[in-house]
């Protein structure tokens, strides 16, 4: 548990860093930064990791020199996968995803086999207390996109999810904050444009096995699927 834990801190504190590099130390200024903080301060990241990571992102101490880049490949059955990674060390982290895709029945594409199945939004989420009509209004005069319900139980309205088109992403942030609505969270995310029904138990288990060990590694900040495997399914691989 330590040691996964230890992987998600590092995500973020990449997240922090990169974020510092490209639009500066100031949150009022740089949304970028200021939602990678909301994201490491919500998942416990600890106030000195994030006041180092910040700080070597704004050259106040050595840091290593971060890129992100993208891959993108078809696990088993044919299920797209869309990996944003952060490395320091492009070959290192090409050769380690080419060898899980590998490993668990699928392959590493060329870049645009499968990022055009995969929107990028901004979704900004509010839990179940928030008055759905007036959240709605707000969000429709801000030019949100889509208001949803969605939890374990959606017709208890668990939680609601706005989304938003990336450019509109601060907008409608900033917007439904001066309204007086409080969100739980807030980020931008990749969604499928399509699913794959995955029926088979045995390409059910690799295309999992892959995802966690894509998950497992440092360099990968996200990772998106259009996967859609039965509860039946799922439940019998756990």
């Amino acid at each position: 548990m330590d040691s996964a834990r230890a992987v998600v801190f590092q995500k973020y504190a990449r997240e922090l860093m990169v974020s510092t590099k490209m639009g500066g130390a100031d949150m009022s200024s740089n949304f970028r930064l200021r939602t990678a903080f909301e994201k490491a301060k919500a998942a416990g990241l600890p106030a000195d990791n994030i006041k180092r990571a910040i700080e070597k992102g704004a050259g106040l101490s050595n840091s290593d020199n971060y890129e992100e880049i993208t891959y993108e490949g078809y696990a088993a059955g044919g299920v797209a996968v869309f990996l944003e990674v952060m490395t320091d060390n492009r070959n290192r982290s090409a050769g380690d995803i080419r060898s899980y895709f590998s490993k668990y029945n699928g392959n590493l594409g060329e870049t645009g086999c499968v990022g055009w199945m995969f929107k990028p939004v901004g979704v900004v989420y509010f839990d179940k207390a928030t008055d759905f009509e007036k959240l709605f209004d707000a969000a429709v005069e801000l030019g949100a996109d889509d208001i949803q319900e969605v939890g374990e139980d959606a017709e208890e309205g668990q939680e609601y999810k706005v989304i938003t088109s990336v450019p509109n992403f601060q907008t409608v942030v900033e917007g439904l904050e001066k309204a007086g609505f409080v969100s739980t969270s807030a980020e931008l995310t990749r969604l499928p444009e399509n699913s794959v029904e995955v029926t088979d138990e045995k390409i059910a288990s690799q295309i999992l096995k892959l995802l966690e060990k894509i998950e497992e590694h440092d360099d990968v900040q996200n990772v998106y699927s259009n996967f859609d495997i039965s509860d039946d399914i799922l439940q019998k691989l756990e």
